[in-house]
């Protein structure tokens, strides 16, 4: 694939910390939805609500019927409002893999990796901090080997 253009490292930067930002969010919700699934489908059986009968905060049993599971709570269903949060944020990070892998030009394997933190716990985390510091490493190296031919010609310029 061919080398990103100096022209487009503003944007990468700037790709780079959405995808940052992204990650983070993303990697959040997802931790705290096996956190909620847990509580839901082992033999614990409960969900978080907040407000209701039961105070600001609390949880709720969830009762086995003929439909399946149902909570018994009322309230704002946080359980569900974190399982809803967590797939529009998985959009929006989706979004963010797909713009710095096309300004990076990586190979398509990459993105899947990328894409993959969204749905596997603590890999957004750990995929985060390799590519800021991938990224990070290009551009810096990029713009070392942009500057040093000019600076050499500056300076055999100078000698004579």
């Amino acid at each position: 694939m061919p080398a990103p253009k100096l022209a487009t490292f503003p944007a990468i930067r700037g790709a780079l910390k959405f995808y940052q930002v992204a990650s983070i969010i993303t990697g959040t919700f997802l931790l705290l939805l096996c956190a909620e699934m847990i509580l839901k489908y082992t033999p614990i059986h409960l969900e978080l609500f907040a407000g209701g009968k039961g105070g600001f905060l609390w949880f709720a049993p969830v009762v086995e019927t003929a439909k399946g599971l149902e909570s018994t709570g009322d309230g704002v269903n946080l359980s569900l409002a974190i399982l809803v949060v967590h797939g529009w944020f998985y959009v929006v990070y989706l979004f963010a893999c797909f713009r710095i892998w096309s300004l990076m030009r990586w190979p398509f394997l990459r993105f899947i990796l990328l894409a993959l933190g969204g749905v596997i716990p603590f890999l957004s985390f750990i995929m985060e901090v390799r590519t800021a510091r991938d990224v990070r490493a290009y551009l810096a190296q990029r713009e070392a080997a942009e500057a040093a031919p000019s600076d050499s010609l500056t300076a055999t310029e100078g000698s004579k």
